[in-house]
């Protein structure tokens, strides 16, 4: 499923579920099909998705390091990495936007 997030004075920003779950999950609010969010929620909303992205940067810089104990002989096994601060940025640039021009964020499927 496709989730379509609109504010006024910024672009939209088209998210698949499986992310927008993720993101949902770590900002504590439930997923619906239609929703919005409203100014005064936008600051916490902010905090906890810039505190994930953090977390989850810290958390592949000490895996990278476990990785570097590997022998030459050995070739490391890929791992799927999630990158969550790559997939949510412009999320996050939309929530900050509206936080900016003080404007709620409405979604839709």
């Amino acid at each position: 499923m496709l989730y379509k997030f609109q504010c006024k004075k910024s672009a939209d920003v088209l998210m698949l579920e499986d992310l927008t779950q993720v993101i949902f999950e770590i900002i504590n609010k439930p997923l619906e099909p239609r929703g919005i969010f409203l100014v005064e929620q936008l600051p916490v909303a902010i905090n906890a998705l810039e505190k994930a992205i953090e977390a989850d940067l810290e958390s592949k810089k000490q895996s990278s390091n476990s990785d570097l104990d590997v022998s030459k002989d050995e070739k490391p096994v890929p791992i799927k990495q999630y990158r969550l601060g790559q997939r949510a940025f412009p999320f996050l640039k939309l929530l900050k936007e509206a936080q900016i021009n003080e404007e709620p964020i409405t979604w839709g499927v």
